[in-house]
């Protein structure tokens, strides 16, 4: 059976799906879904061939939606994810949907601002708070980033379904071992150039976690305070900006084909949030990081492009693709791991998440 490449967005006002049939020579586009209706992620369960959709309505409130037709048709969950009566906490938006392990196909998680962790066990009709991170003691004192307390990165371990890692802005990465009784921080040696302490804890600001499924151990991390690699599944970090032009960023995505390479979306500082120099630039790495290089052919010679830390994605094609969308509604593509750039479209609205799988 021929398979189809997808390309899935999340944009502030619905949901789209781009197709090709062809090799990825022509793309078929459909949406938006939930017209109107910001959408943080879309991503899509290759377990059961099944699409998901974060809804993010600030006036009706969170919900996660599934498709079994690509987006054609879509089903909401029966109930959405909600803190427990009584509590002072109420959701605002689910900022990440995430598969759970392949022996748990039923299983999803998702991340939500105010900083909690959700998990469903029937494809997310219905959501349990994870109460171990919620009831973590430095909670009261947690800040918000810019994006407000939102936990938008969960790594589950493919060996070991008891292990995970989410990412909470401007809090850090909490990692639990016995499938969410406990949580540590896993901060070491990550910057906070913007608090007192320089090395703290907790109080960093992670941006984005990429890793590639050959090597579990081994993660990428984007943060408000530059780029990092970690070799040991998270437990200490290595700083790998070398040669970027810049700290800030905030997508991050490795290459299918060769979990050495690695994609960036540098900006100039977390104040201006633009492209260092007015051009836009993807820099890639194919030495985890040693080095870096600027991979712009067929970008525009000046841009003020931005791409927001879902924005970025890689394909299982040989060679890979790798996507970035952009705040301004451009999607790009490349069909060389980045050698050169064409645009799939544009006038979209701004581009929130990017999700490339096969289905």
């Amino acid at each position: 059976m021929k398979q189809t490449s997808l390309i899935m967005l999340g944009t502030r006002k619905g949901a789209f799906v781009f197709e090709s049939q062809d090799g990825r020579r022509t793309w078929k586009s459909s949406g938006p879904y939930f017209r109107g209706e910001p959408i943080f992620h879309v991503t899509y369960d290759r377990r059961t061939s099944t699409m998901y959709a974060a809804l993010a309505n600030d006036f009706t409130g969170t919900k996660v939606a599934r498709s079994a037709d690509r987006g054609r048709t879509w089903k909401l969950g029966r109930t959405p994810p909600k803190f427990p009566k009584g509590s002072d906490w109420s959701a605002k938006r689910v900022w990440h949907i995430e598969p759970g392990h392949e022996d748990e196909q039923d299983t999803l998680y998702c991340g939500i601002d105010p900083a909690a962790l959700f998990k469903s066990t029937d494809r997310g009709d219905t959501w349990t708070l994870n109460r171990a991170l919620f009831d973590q003691p430095t909670r009261p004192k947690w800040n918000p980033g810019a994006g407000g307390l939102c936990l938008h990165t969960i790594m589950v371990d493919s060996r070991d379904k008891d292990t995970m890692q989410v990412a909470i802005s401007s809090v850090g990465n909490l990692k639990t071992t016995d499938g969410g009784e406990t949580w540590k921080f896993k901060n070491k040696n990550i910057r906070q150039d913007f608090g007192p302490v320089k090395y703290p804890e907790w109080g960093q600001c992670p941006h984005h976690f990429a890793r590639h499924p050959s090597r579990p151990n081994v993660i990428y991390h984007q943060n408000h305070c530059g780029q990092y690699r970690s070799d040991d599944n998270g437990e200490t970090w290595k700083d790998i900006q070398g040669n970027l032009p810049s700290r800030f960023g905030f997508a991050v995505a490795v290459d299918y084909n060769d979990p050495k390479r690695v994609y960036v979306a540098p900006e100039e500082s977390g104040a201006a949030r633009l492209p260092v120099g007015e051009r836009f630039q993807v820099w890639g790495s194919d030495d985890e990081g040693k080095s870096w290089s600027p991979l712009d052919k067929g970008l525009p010679r000046k841009s003020f492009f931005t791409v927001y830390r879902e924005g970025m994605d890689t394909d299982e094609d040989d060679p890979s693709g790798v996507y970035f969308g952009t705040a301004t509604g451009q999607l790009y593509f490349s069909k060389n791991a980045g050698e050169s750039w064409n645009l799939v479209a544009e006038g979209l609205p701004p581009i929130l998440s990017v999700n490339a799988s096969r289905a």
